[in-house]
């Protein structure tokens, strides 16, 4: 196993993010796992990671299978500093999952987006959990 230092911020109940995290310990990796629904989110630790993944509140959103619309979070109106403090309080609102490696920070939507952030990958073939392939018998990515 290496031992890079790779953190993902997970949501189990989220087959994307099982997804993701598959991959990275298929490859190898030993990561930190961050259930943030369980642990919260701080506003300075939100600004740190979109930030560095190029986000912005509004574009981290998870605006299905969240309260974001009942909490009238959808509206064009919203600030980030609002959806910012609705992430905090509600952190299921973040959109998942968010990977950081010495290569970068990403949301990882879809899952094979994760590839660009390690140095080495799974042996092929790997599938998502719907079947989808993402990496070939020969150890090559699939796109689609």
């Amino acid at each position: 196993m290496t031992e890079n230092m790779i953190v993902i911020y997970h949501n189990p109940d989220c087959g994307t993010s099982r997804n993701v995290l598959q991959l990275i310990e298929a490859a190898g990796y030993l990561p930190q796992v961050i259930e943030y629904v369980k642990e919260g989110w701080t506003k300075p630790q939100l600004l740190g990671l979109f930030a560095a993944a190029d986000l912005t509140p509004r574009s981290a959103l998870r605006t299905t299978k969240s309260p974001a619309a009942e909490l009238n979070l959808l509206e064009e109106t919203v600030t980030d500093a609002q959806i910012l403090d609705a992430m905090v309080e509600y952190p299921i609102l973040v959109n998942r999952p968010i990977v950081c490696t010495p290569k970068g920070v990403r949301l990882c939507r879809p899952s094979e987006v994760v590839l660009d952030l390690l140095d080495h990958w799974p042996s092929g073939p790997f599938a998502k959990e719907d079947g989808e392939l993402i990496i070939d018998e020969r150890g090559n990515r699939v796109y689609t």
